[in-house]
């Protein structure tokens, strides 16, 4: 079937695939740096530490800024759209010492901001609160002692302003993700000191007055971490009475919630009362293992959530780090996954099935559903990449491994 052929089709129940295709191109999906060499970094030679873990050992990864560039670079010329790259603090780039985080400023993401001008890319930021010699005993914002707090909360303030000069910089809003991975192995006798040590602590970050207009503050939650299984401190709900009380973004991660709740669920609620949703794609497998996104029920209810909902009221950024297959194809594999559920979620006739639901007319709304998902969207998708001059099937693929045997392992 041709484009054309699967534009009639689809006009017969009401959507207008070019209006799907022009969306698209307008929503920029938040790419993950971390993917690209591990969650390492580039202060120490160390993996990630801290309630979180990288498995495997596949050849190729970056260890320069350079390399890691170059990777984002090419990662991008495969995937349609214009989007973003959202950077973790330890991927600040040091001269001859390295600063410690306390102390990181926008010297060391000069070379960032310089790169993202020349490709045209919009930054995120996210303060490292892990794999460092300060997270003593699992904790960090709500440790007991006032030592490593305060070298937390100097660590948070100066990621605001970095932040602030990538806005400032790139003239484009920056989002800001607070995460930390404080909490205890085993069953806690105070659940409630460190969470009031936590706010504490973050309400002395945001009390540097950040640009409201060009900086986005989110703060995520987890249900468990990696050494920290029984109590996470920044738990749903703690997260999202703190982001509600202080007027910032509660952040949704798909990985951060038992496998058995749904959290595109969620979605509606906190944009009822955030005004927006900031939301981390991944995938969890048995526990938080952050797998490379597939097309499967969790991403194609997200997306359809997300595009019933507006996406110009969502923060979309993937997050998932996978050591064990090449680094490259799972940026680039994640990021067409995401767009792939998006056109879909575009392509059904949501105007009509809303109507149904709301009519209480459940057997046509399920037809409906159901008989939308034969739909030819691949017809679409081929159209929608041809536009944007990068490759619509498999043959990405082919690119990359050129790249894998040609650069990644010559390193």
């Amino acid at each position: 079937m041709s484009y054309k052929e699967a534009q009639k089709k689809y006009s017969k129940i009401g959507v207008d695939t070019e209006k799907a295709v022009a969306a698209l191109a307008k929503i920029p999906v938040s790419m993950h740096c971390w993917q690209g060499d591990d969650v390492c970094g580039f202060e120490t030679t160390g993996g990630a530490s801290g309630g979180i873990q990288t498995t495997g050992n596949y050849p190729g990864k970056a260890t320069t800024p350079q390399q890691l560039m170059a990777d984002i670079d090419f990662a991008m010329s495969l995937i349609p759209g214009k989007h973003r790259v959202n950077l973790h603090a330890c991927y600040g780039i040091h001269k001859d010492k390295v600063v410690d985080r306390d102390k990181l400023g926008p010297e060391q993401f000069k070379p960032w901001v310089e790169w993202a001008k020349k490709k045209g890319y919009g930054l995120d930021f996210n303060p490292t609160f892990f794999s460092h010699p300060k997270v003593v005993d699992g904790l960090t914002l709500s440790s007991p002692d006032p030592k490593i707090r305060a070298f937390w909360v100097k660590h948070g303030i100066q990621c605001l302003k970095i932040a602030e000069y990538f806005a400032k910089e790139l003239k484009t809003p920056c989002a800001i993700n607070f995460w930390a991975p404080d909490g205890y192995k085993d069953e806690p006798s105070d659940r409630l000191g460190p969470r009031m040590r936590m706010a504490d602590s973050l309400d002395r970050i945001f009390k540097y007055r950040y640009d409201r207009k060009r900086v986005i503050p989110t703060f995520e939650s987890k249900l468990f971490g990696i050494g920290v299984e029984s109590y996470t401190v920044g738990s749903h709900e703690f997260v999202m009475g703190y982001a509600q009380s202080r007027k910032i973004l509660a952040l949704l991660d798909m990985g951060h919630f038992h496998l058995s709740e749904n959290v595109a669920d969620k979605i509606s609620s906190f944009l009822m009362f955030f005004g927006k949703v900031a939301f981390h794609i991944s995938r969890p497998v048995r526990w938080d293992s952050d797998h490379v996104i597939r097309q499967n029920d969790d991403l194609a209810a997200a997306a359809r959530e997300i595009v019933r909902m507006g996406p110009e009221n969502f923060l979309i950024a993937l997050d998932y780090f996978d050591a064990s297959i090449c680094r490259v194809a799972a940026w680039v594999l994640g990021m067409r996954n995401m767009q792939k559920e998006l056109l879909k979620a575009m392509l059904a006739p949501n105007a009509e099935l809303k109507r149904l639901q709301d009519e209480a007319d459940f057997t046509a709304q399920l037809v409906m559903q159901e008989e939308c998902k034969n739909y030819p969207f691949e017809e679409v998708w081929a159209e929608f990449c041809r536009r944007q001059g990068v490759p619509a099937g498999e043959e990405w693929f082919d690119a990359v491994r050129k790249y894998e045997k040609e650069v990644l392992l010559k390193r």
